[in-house]
């Protein structure tokens, strides 16, 4: 199957207008849980073949099989979630979205999904039991900040 055959594919399945542009398609598509691992060991190594994600995975995962990321990657590829420079002899991925600008629109769907499109109630619900006392103090302190 093309790469034209499944973006279209994709924007089916994810309902996205067609008039809108390949950022469109990036920024609605949902990475799984293992399609987030692999980007965050891509945001670590930066550009990286198969092989050496698999290297960096085998640190938390022993078990993972190289096919399995492979496919992974290859499958990611085809969301446009990874880029990929064919022009050496083992094909290069990136992550097609930088680290911030996912995690901004992932909890973008999150606090209009689970939350009512309020951030306070997120920042709340985080804040119950989910805050180390290290961390409920270095967020007192950025808020005394803020307000100077």
């Amino acid at each position: 199957m093309s790469r034209q055959n499944n973006l279209d594919k994709i924007i089916y399945l994810h309902g996205i207008e067609k008039e809108g542009d390949m950022a469109d398609v990036k920024k609605s598509l949902r990475p799984t849980a293992a399609e987030l691992e692999m980007l965050r060991l891509l945001w670590q190594l930066g550009p990286a073949s198969v092989k050496q994600v698999h290297r960096a995975a085998l640190q938390e995962r022993p078990d993972l099989a190289y096919a399995t990321v492979l496919r992974l990657m290859q499958i990611m590829y085809g969301k446009g979630l990874l880029t990929r420079d064919e022009s050496r002899r083992s094909h290069v991925y990136a992550a097609a979205q930088a680290q911030e600008s996912l995690q901004t629109n992932l909890l973008k769907d999150l606090i209009h999904k689970a939350f009512s499109g309020s951030a306070k109630e997120l920042v709340l619900a985080a804040l119950r039991g989910h805050v180390s006392q290290e961390e409920r103090e270095e967020i007192q302190k950025i808020l005394h900040e803020d307000q100077r």
